[in-house]
């Protein structure tokens, strides 16, 4: 498999089938540049997650090839995936925080893979970045939440604490799962924000499923629009016509529209889909 230069990501012919031979991508070709953003849409069961558990090297597809940040990934050692997997950023939609672990070791959980056993190790006991953990909160409005526990935070704020794990973080691919479906309308906008900001600031590759269409129409410059494992449309924003999201979504359309602010400081009215 051959890759461009500015490949963060690439897939070809990838195809992956759920036990009993039910398919979860068929045939998907993609390329994600360095320094890249993208939404992947669509509706709910299309494979957006699926794809994206691909692209972290967290599945491997059953047909075609997976290269990632330059490599082939199914070809490498074990050591060479577990360095791989190191630069690699992948956030779950339903946060796996430990319930009673302190919100200051989540966040630091991003600088594990470039710490030493020791350092790990001496963390738990006394955080040894607490400050940077806390500036990261800070980003998503959590910085008072540093030593709580994370059985005492609501399903939002989880979904905050995982991001900022981003933020510490060295990762040069970063691919999240919906990461603000437990946020209100203004937050989401403000957590999406904070996310292209440190994707552009360190030259990583953003690659982020969404539900909710108008944040991607706003925040992304290109949509990849996915239905039943297949992709079907990858394109520049201006290209995204009511008609193709029509297509794309058929009756669930107006479940994943929310009104837009005129100012920004409007409100966004319409209720988030579920």
């Amino acid at each position: 498999m051959s890759a461009t230069s500015d490949a963060a990501a690439q897939l070809t012919g990838v195809g992956l089938s759920y036990a009993g031979g039910v398919p979860a991508l068929a045939g998907v070709d993609l390329h994600i540049a360095r320094g890249e953003q993208v939404a992947i849409i669509g509706p709910s069961g299309a494979g957006k997650t699926t794809l994206l558990s691909v692209l972290a090297c967290a599945i491997r597809p059953d047909a075609g090839e997976v290269l990632t940040l330059g490599q082939c990934v199914w070809q490498l050692s074990s050591a060479g995936l577990r360095d791989l997997r190191r630069r690699v950023f992948l956030a779950p939609q339903v946060p796996p925080l430990p319930p009673r672990q302190r919100v200051v070791h989540a966040v630091l959980a991003g600088r594990l893979p470039r710490w030493t056993v020791m350092q790990a190790l001496r963390s738990l006991i006394y955080p040894v970045e607490a400050a940077l953990a806390h500036a990261a909160l800070a980003q998503f409005q959590l910085q008072d939440k540093l030593y709580l526990r994370c059985d005492r935070l609501s399903g939002g704020e989880r979904q905050r604490v995982a991001l900022a794990r981003l933020l510490v973080s060295d990762a040069e691919l970063l691919l999240l799962d919906e990461p603000v479906s437990s946020l209100d309308p203004a937050l989401s906008v403000q957590a999406l924000e904070v996310l292209q900001n440190e994707a552009t600031r360190r030259n990583a590759a953003l690659v982020v499923s969404l539900h909710a269409v108008d944040l991607a129409l706003n925040r992304f410059n290109r949509l990849v629009g996915v239905r039943s494992g297949r992709i079907v449309f990858d394109l520049p924003r201006a290209a995204v016509t009511d008609a193709l999201l029509a297509e794309l979504y058929g009756a669930e359309l107006n479940q994943s529209v929310q009104a837009l602010p005129e100012e920004p400081a409007a409100v966004l009215r319409l209720s988030r889909c579920t």
